[in-house]
């Protein structure tokens, strides 16, 4: 339920946002109160348990770069990846991400640059080492990826995630410059 309020706060036009519950019962309601309120408890002892690692990865093919639309909040644009399992190395966790983002297998790993911001996340503090690779494979959308699609460096979306674009400035400079 918490994904389909997200998904409706992101369509709305207007700053003012609002979502109406209607429950038919009182045991309706206690329900709702019991797990929305015990999973906004866990969120925040999560939050407080921070800084979370997290990976992400440059996928070069062809001077263009592999970029995810995401389903969930915050929504955008954004380099593949995601946070890094108990017990999971780096580059496992970088390969396993990418493969259930966009179905593609990566070669050539590279460690490109680690970013610390404590904002560059708007839900909470991650730290993620973000890698250069090569891909094979036919590039889909897959988990929390709305679409998956190959942009050209001087051509990129507005609306990109996370400092994502900072990554691809940064790498645009490294390799480019």
């Amino acid at each position: 339920m918490s994904q389909a309020v997200f998904s409706h706060l992101h369509k709305c036009e207007s700053s003012l946002q609002e979502i109406i519950f209607v429950l038919y019962s009182k045991n309706d309601w206690q329900i709702f109160d019991k797990v929305a309120g015990s999973y906004l408890s866990y969120i925040q002892k999560k939050i407080e348990e921070g800084p979370f690692v997290t990976v992400d990865a440059i996928i070069s093919v062809d001077n263009k770069v592999v970029l995810i639309k995401r389903k969930n909040p915050p929504f955008g644009w954004a380099l593949p990846g995601g946070f890094v399992d108990y017990g999971e190395n780096l580059e496992k966790a970088v390969m396993r991400e990418v493969k259930e983002e966009t179905n593609l297998d990566l070669k050539n790993l590279k460690q490109f640059h680690t970013y610390s911001n404590s904002q560059r996340d708007p839900r909470f503090h991650t730290i993620s080492t973000v890698f250069i690779a090569r891909a094979k494979g036919n590039l889909q959308s897959g988990s929390d990826a709305r679409e998956a699609k190959l942009f050209s460096l001087n051509e990129l979306p507005d609306k990109i995630a996370f400092d994502h674009r900072r990554i691809l400035k940064d790498y645009i400079k490294k390799m480019f410059n």
